[in-house]
């Protein structure tokens, strides 16, 4: 029986599902989009490491019903995707958020109920340059999936039916939330501080001052896992673990400033911020780095061009 997949949201890592499901043919796969965005999807394609791709773009109400969701979609677009997400959705549908952050399951779980929720993260190194995607298949550690009730496996074998078969990486793990959290902590301490520098990934080995914002950084973030009851040290690290990038790398907050994007702060530091002040917990070095991107933002919108 032909599956259907639904991915909302087209960039890095919507690409990467793109670039997998296209390679198996027994899978009814689309890309959700409506209005302008949708005709921009249709003419202009995909370029991913240097191929086009057109695949078949349908609105919320067309992708009604599919039986897998991946919603890819950037932390300051969430909200205005619940309403496409919701009217995706129904009894049978299984949604999986490969958003960065420790916040999306959540506020998606609300919107259209928690158990639609399978948790997950990726782990892509990618650099996108305006329409084209590129990335490295072999080194690309991919997909990492649990549930958060790990008795419960039929879902599981689900999805690694539907994953079999094409070139997407998988792995499954029974410490699911932990691992987001690993995965937040590594965003938080390896995004944020190049990004207010300007600096590559050589920069932390390099300077003993970049080392000590990082360090910084990562006590605010176990400090308040230790409060939400996460254990930092239960990963179970069934996946393998990336190579250390170029010291040229630049992540995503930094690639994002330089092409005068907006960036997802709100949901790394803004989130630490957050969950600190519930948890009694100080976070000046979080609330430092969070004003201190929102002004790079600002300042790439103009807002200081005083000539």
């Amino acid at each position: 029986m032909t599956k259907s997949v639904a991915v909302l949201g087209s960039g890095a890592v919507g690409s990467y599902l793109l670039w997998g499901f296209s390679r198996k043919e027994d899978i009814d796969f689309c890309v959700v989009a409506q209005g302008e965005r949708k005709d921009r999807y249709e003419k202009n394609g995909w370029k991913i490491n240097g191929e086009m791709y057109f695949p078949t773009i349908k609105t919320p109400s067309q992708a009604k019903g599919v039986d897998i969701l991946f919603v890819c979609v950037k932390y300051n677009a969430l909200q205005a995707a619940l309403e496409d997400i919701k009217e995706i959705v129904t009894e049978k549908t299984m949604v999986l958020s490969l958003m960065n952050g420790v916040e999306s399951e959540k506020i998606i779980g609300e919107a259209i109920g928690k158990e639609h929720m399978m948790y997950s993260l990726i782990k892509i190194a990618s650099e996108r340059k305006e329409n084209s995607i590129v990335f490295d298949p072999e080194t690309t550690i991919g997909i990492i999936f649990g549930e958060e009730d790990p008795n419960r496996t039929d879902r599981i074998d689900f999805l690694c039916e539907l994953l079999n078969g094409t070139p997407l990486r998988y792995h499954i793990t029974s410490t699911i939330l932990v691992d987001i959290w690993e995965k937040f902590r590594l965003n938080v301490t390896y995004n944020l501080p190049q990004a207010m520098l300007g600096v590559g990934l050589g920069a932390y080995r390099d300077s003993a001052h970049v080392a000590f914002i990082q360090n910084k950084l990562k006590e605010e973030v176990e400090a308040i896992a230790t409060a939400e009851g996460i254990d930092l040290l239960m990963s179970e690290s069934v996946y393998p673990k990336g190579s250390r990038g170029a010291d040229r790398a630049r992540y995503s907050t930094l690639q994002d400033l330089e092409a005068k994007r907006h960036t997802e702060i709100d949901m790394f530091a803004g989130a630490l911020i957050k969950l600190g002040k519930i948890h009694n917990i100080p976070t000046p070095y979080s609330e430092m780095t969070y004003h201190m991107i929102k002004a790079l933002e600002e300042k790439n919108d103009g807002k200081f061009d005083y000539e």
